[in-house]
């Protein structure tokens, strides 16, 4: 299992409780979402107004205020649409990663779809923005107990590094007796998994890694269970939002359940203060210089 670079920030030794964290964004439109997918038909994508780039502007333009680096997950519907988006992650200096071509659950595909689906949105992505892709993220963390042959494919795809576990219980995904910090998945080491972060209270995991998690919880909880992370493992946090997150004006889609809209809407209209004191308060850089990926 690899250790996490704790290394140091502007060339100066960091301590535990300074530890640079990895901020990540999953780049996926509000129409996108596995919630939304039963009211949602792929076929009606195109005809929705999309919101993703001006999104991304914003936290583009966010990172740029904070000096922070960032990995960009990005979905190949996304890319094919908005290349010059692409192309301007890459010259702000964050880091291009896959999040697949059309946000399919990877428990919902055979392994040699996924092959083609892995493989072909790291195509992509490299012939659209010259960068070379080393992360892979997949849609909504479906890589569970049933499913792990997926890392073995995920290297096949040419992959360095997943980060495609989120070690929790979970209605919609987790794999809740998985390592909280980085390992290796497949047999020959040729991959490394980093999952989300979780914070360890009395024995149990206490999501800390971003997402609906940190549009729900009080700001100060979640500060803690990062600093409680920094303090106790010694480990740095790896963070995830996405784009449609921080807009409090995207479309409603009122015919998806009342749970499923309340868990995608909750605390919207605050997320964007809530990232610039996370942005304020810790350090953060892109995943592969975290975590040492070549």
């Amino acid at each position: 299992m690899p250790s996490a670079t704790h290394g140091s920030v502007g060339g100066e030794r960091v301590s535990a409780l300074a530890l640079p964290n990895a901020m990540s964004v999953d780049v996926e439109d509000y129409f996108h979402v596995s919630g939304f997918s039963e009211v949602i038909d792929r076929d009606d994508w195109e005809r929705l107004p999309r919101r993703v780039e001006a999104n991304c502007d914003r936290i583009l333009q966010l990172f740029d205020d904070y000096g922070v680096r960032a990995t960009f997950f990005v979905l190949g519907w996304v890319a094919e649409r908005h290349p010059g988006l692409v192309r301007r992650i890459v010259d702000g200096g964050h880091e291009l990663a896959s999040h697949g071509c059309a946000h399919m659950r990877v428990d919902r595909q055979t392994p040699r779809a996924f092959l083609s689906d892995a493989a072909n949105s790291k195509k992509l992505l490299e012939d659209v923005s010259g960068a070379i892709v080393k992360g892979f993220r997949a849609p909504s963390f479906s890589i569970g107990k049933t499913n792990l042959w997926a890392f073995e494919i995920i290297a096949e795809a040419g992959y360095r590094y997943s980060s495609s576990i989120n070690p929790i219980r979970h209605d919609h995904y987790g794999l809740p007796d998985a390592p909280r910090f980085p390992f290796y998945p497949t047999s020959d080491n040729r991959l490394v998994e980093i999952p989300i972060t979780t914070a360890a209270i009395f024995g149990r995991r206490l999501p800390c890694g971003g997402g609906g998690f940190f549009r729900l919880m009080p700001y100060a909880a979640f500060a803690r269970a990062l600093q409680r992370v920094h303090r106790y493992d010694r480990e740095p946090a790896i963070f995830y939002f996405h784009p449609w997150e921080i807009d409090a004006g995207q479309p409603r889609i009122k015919k998806a359940p009342w749970a499923k809209r309340a868990r995608h809407y909750v605390n919207i209209s605050r997320m964007e203060s809530k990232l610039r004191r996370l942005l304020a308060d810790f350090a953060w850089d892109r995943l592969d210089r975290i975590f040492g990926i070549e």
